[in-house]
C-alpha cells in the first residue's frame, strides 16, 4: 500500500448503466418460475462459497509468502516494480495460474525510476539556514546553480493549493510556491502553481515530523522543480512570509530512467464475459524491503483462492478475473494502466472490483471499505453497488463472529482507478502505518498506541511480520466473495442472477 495519499478521487455520482435489448419471447416465465430460478442460483453460489472457504487457508497461502521471501532474498531484498525481484514474483504467479488452467496474460507498461544526485534547500533571507528537503520523485531539475527566489504562500483551504483560487498570478510569478500537502495530488498542486507563474514548488507535510515526499507518475507530470519539507518547517516559512519577504535557494539534480514492468491478469475460461467479477492485489514491494505483508499477503491470499477455484469449478456462471498489479507503490500505476486500456464497453462488463492490500498486519484491525460512506469520514461513497459489496463482506464476518469496522476509500490502493471508472468496489484491509486506538485494541486484540504494521515499508516486512489469524480470516472473505459472485450478482442490485 502506498505511503502517500494520492488525489482523493472524485466519486462517481451515478453507476454505469448497461443497456440491454430484450429479445421477443413467445411464452413469458411466471414470477414463481423466476423466483425459483433465483433461489437455485443463490444456493449454487452458497455451495461454491462454502467449498472455497473449506479449501482455502492461511496454511495453503503461506507457501506463496515463503516463495515471495525467497525471491526477495535472492534479488537484493525486495520485489519492487521494475526490478528482478518483481519479475520473478510475476513469473511465479503466472506459472501457477497457467498450470491451473486459467487464461493468463502479462500486461507490460513503462514506469520511471529517479536517481537524485542533488537535493538542497536554503533560506537566504531573512534568517539564513539549511532546511531538510526531499526532491520530488520525477521532478524537473533546476539549473546546476539552483533557483533563487522569494516564496509566495498558497492559500491554506479545505483543498490547499489544489485550485486556481489558491493562487494569484501576479503574486506567484517568478516565485517559489509554498503549498501545504493534502487532498489533491502533488502533480496537481505544482501544476496549478506553475500555471500561476511559479518557477518552483515547496510542498510541506500536513502531519508528523518527516518531510513530504512529492512524487509524479511520470516525468511529463512535473512542470516545475518540486521538493518536500516538514510541517514544522513549512509553517515556519509561512509565518515568516506573513511578516515580510523570504528568499529561498532550491537545487534539484535528477536523472529519469524508464523501465518496463508488468501486471499479471488471469481469468476463468468459462463464465459470461458480459458479467465479469474482478479481484486484484498489488504484487510489487517498496525498494526498502521484501513486502511480505505489503502486499505479499493480499497477493498470496488471492492466489490461494484462485487456485482452489480452478480445482473446484471450470464453469462459473460469471467470468472471474484475477489481477496482480505492478507499480502500486509508485502511484497505482498498474491498475490505472489497466483501467485506462479498457474500452467503455469493456468497463461496463466489469460488475465489481474487490481489492485486497495488506490483509495480515501484525497488529491488525479488520477493516472493510466503507462503500456507503456510513462512517462519514474522508471521501464519499463508492459507485452504486459498493454499499452492497460492503454488506456482503460485513454480513459474512458477522456470521463468523469476527469484529470489524469501516475504512475510507482514501485513494491509497488499487480500487481507486476502478472507482474513477464508475465500477463498484470493496474489499478488506488490516492497517498500515496508522496507530491502533485503545478501542480497537479492545475489539481486535493487539497493542494500542502502536502502528497496525510497525514494519510498514521497511526491511522488517518479512515472514515474521504476518498475523496468521487475520490472514486466514481475510482469505475466507476472499473465498466467500468469489464463491457468491462467481454464480450470483443479484445482491449488487440491477445485476441479474443467471439461470
Amino acid at each position: 500500500m502506498r505511503l502517500l495519499h494520492r488525489n482523493r478521487r472524485r466519486r462517481a455520482l451515478t453507476a454505469l448503466v448497461a443497456t440491454a435489448v430484450a429479445a421477443p419471447v413467445l411464452i413469458a416465465a411466471s414470477p414463481a418460475d423466476a423466483h425459483s430460478g433465483n433461489d437455485r442460483q443463490h444456493r449454487k453460489a452458497e455451495r461454491l462459497a462454502r467449498q472455497l472457504e473449506r479449501e482455502s487457508s492461511a496454511k495453503g497461502a503461506y507457501r506463496h509468502l515463503k516463495a515471495f521471501q525467497r525471491i526477495a532474498d535472492a534479488n537484493g531484498g525486495n520485489r519492487a516494480a521494475g526490478t528482478p525481484g518483481h519479475a520473478a514474483s510475476s513469473a511465479y504467479v503466472y506459472k501457477l495460474l497457467k498450470q491451473a488452467g486459467y487464461r493468463v496474460s502479462y500486461q507490460d507498461f513503462t514506469i520511471w525510476d529517479a536517481n537524485t544526485t542533488t537535493e538542497k534547500l536554503s533560506v537566504l533571507s531573512p534568517d539564513p539556514r539549511e532546511l531538510k528537503v526531499t526532491a520530488g520523485r520525477l521532478s524537473p531539475s533546476t539549473p546546476a546553480a539552483g533557483i533563487q527566489a522569494p516564496i509566495a504562500v498558497a492559500k491554506v483551504s479545505d483543498k490547499p493549493g489544489c485550485t486556481p483560487d489558491d493562487y494569484t498570478s501576479d503574486t506567484f510569478t517568478g516565485k517559489i510556491a509554498l503549498i501545504k500537502r493534502g487532498v489533491c495530488s502533488y502533480a496537481e498542486k505544482q501544476a496549478a502553481a506553475a500555471k500561476a507563474g511559479a518557477i518552483g514548488a515547496i510542498i510541506y507535510n500536513h502531519s508528523g515530523t518527516a518531510p513530504a515526499r512529492p512524487r509524479f507518475d511520470n516525468p511529463a507530470d512535473g512542470k516545475i522543480p518540486t521538493a518536500g519539507i516538514s510541517l514544522a518547517d513549512g509553517e515556519a516559512l509561512a509565518a515568516a512570509a506573513a511578516k515580510g519577504p523570504v528568499k529561498l535557494s532550491l537545487t534539484i539534480q535528477q536523472q529519469h530512467i524508464p523501465k518496463t514492468t508488468r501486471n499479471v491478469v488471469a481469468e476463468t475460461r468459462g463464465g459470461d464475459a458480459n458479467h465479469v467479477v474482478a479481484l486484484g492485489s498489488h504484487l510489487d514491494s517498496v525498494p526498502e524491503g521484501p513486502g511480505i505483508n505489503d502486499n505479499g499477503s493480499g497477493s498470496a491470499g488471492l492466489l490461494e483462492v484462485a487456485l482452489k477455484l480452478a480445482r473446484t469449478t471450470q464453469h462459473p456462471t460469471n467470468k472471474v478475473r484475477f489481477a496482480w498489479w505492478s507499480g502500486e507503490e509508485l502511484g497505482l500505476l498498474g491498475s490505472d494502466h489497466y483501467v485506462k486500456q479498457l474500452t467503455p464497453e469493456q468497463r461496463k462488463k466489469i460488475a465489481l472490483y474487490l481489492n485486497f492490500d495488506m490483509i495480515a498486519s501484525p497488529n491488525a484491525a479488520e477493516l472493510v471499505y466503507d462503500g456507503d460512506d456510513s462512517d462519514h469520514k474522508g471521501s464519499g461513497p463508492g459507485p452504486k453497488g459498493s454499499a452492497e459489496i460492503e454488506k456482503l463482506i460485513t454480513d459474512y464476518l458477522d456470521r463468523k463472529h469476527k469484529p470489524h469496522e469501516g475504512t475510507d476509500f482514501d485513494g491509497r490502493s488499487d480500487y481507486g482507478p476502478f472507482i474513477d471508472a464508475g465500477i463498484p468496489a470493496g474489499g478488506t484491509f488490516t492497517g498500515a502505518e496508522g496507530i491502533k486506538t485503545k478501542e480497537q485494541a479492545e475489539k481486535f486484540g493487539g497493542r494500542a498506541g502502536v502502528a497496525y504494521d510497525p514494519n510498514y515499508h521497511g526491511k522488517g516486512d518479512n515472514l515474521k511480520n504476518i498475523d496468521l489469524k487475520y490472514f486466514d480470516t481475510n482469505i475466507d472473505v476472499i473465498a466467500h466473495a468469489v464463491g457468491i459472485y462467481a454464480h450470483d450478482l443479484s445482491s449488487l442490485g440491477g445485476a441479474p442472477a443467471k439461470h
